[in-house]
């Protein structure tokens, strides 16, 4: 493990923009070398002009997380060009609006894919790598969703973030005497490109004027979480999913 956390390396996931690519920014301003996926290696262009143009070590490692294959070459990318990753954010994830009827097979798969079977095939791709060196981070992304219902998603996403909340603590409780912790963050609504593409601006000020504090989060504000959860100072915290969501559950 490196010796202190500004030699940290990290691997964000659906990176190309919204909380995936504010989070390597944050991650990158803390010292961290970043790699950072999405599907295609075009959609990460953004964030790599905004992480070269902060002096941070950058890697595009390109892919569909949902493939066991890919998964396994992106892995071999980042041990060779960044020696291992010790910060893994399992943050791709897709929503659609449809209701429950009109879900069909395959769009059910693909959400359940993307959020669920990517943050499996990820994790077990890195996580024994962590464990050996004996110092690990990896958060997942959850959602107000996984503790009640979506506001703006279907009954996937809804099932989709809850499983990312058992698999949090089921790979927490197994792996915290290797010194790898493992935790979920649960945003609410938050004003990122995926939220835009679903509902529209004036749906998105209705929502945000019910909530107790009466916004949309900023992706950032879920990447300063995310900071602080790879950080040392969260190493006594392990197994949990806390929420950011401006007053809108409160449990």
């Amino acid at each position: 493990m490196s010796s202190s956390e500004s030699e940290r390396t990290a691997l964000i996931t659906g990176a190309a923009s919204g909380i995936g690519q504010a989070t390597a920014v944050r991650l990158a301003r803390d010292g961290c070398s970043v790699a950072v996926n999405d599907l295609n290696e075009d959609s990460l262009d953004a964030t790599l002009r905004i992480l070269n143009g902060i002096g941070a070590r950058a890697l595009a490692a390109p892919g569909d997380i949902t493939d066991s294959d890919q998964v396994a070459s992106i892995y071999e990318l980042c041990t060779a060009e960044l020696n291992g990753v010790d910060i893994l954010v399992n943050n791709a994830g897709v929503l659609t609006p449809n209701t429950f009827l009109e879900i069909s097979e395959e769009e059910w798969d693909w959400v359940m894919d993307v959020s669920v079977k990517g943050t499996f095939l990820c994790t077990r791709a890195f996580i024994g790598d962590m464990a050996t060196r004996g110092w690990g981070r990896i958060i997942n992304m959850s959602s107000t969703a996984g503790k009640n219902v979506s506001t703006i998603g279907g009954a996937h996403y809804t099932t989709a973030k809850t499983a990312i909340i058992g698999i949090t603590r089921a790979v927490a409780n197994e792996f915290a005497s290797l010194g790898v912790t493992v935790n979920a963050v649960c945003p609410g609504l938050f004003d990122t490109d995926m939220m835009r593409r679903t509902i529209d601006a004036e749906q998105a000020a209705r929502y945000a004027q019910s909530f107790p504090i009466s916004r949309l989060g900023q992706p950032e504000e879920v990447a300063d979480l995310i900071a602080f959860l790879a950080s040392d100072s969260a190493s006594y915290v392990t197994g949990a999913a806390f929420d950011i969501n401006g007053g809108d559950l409160m449990v």
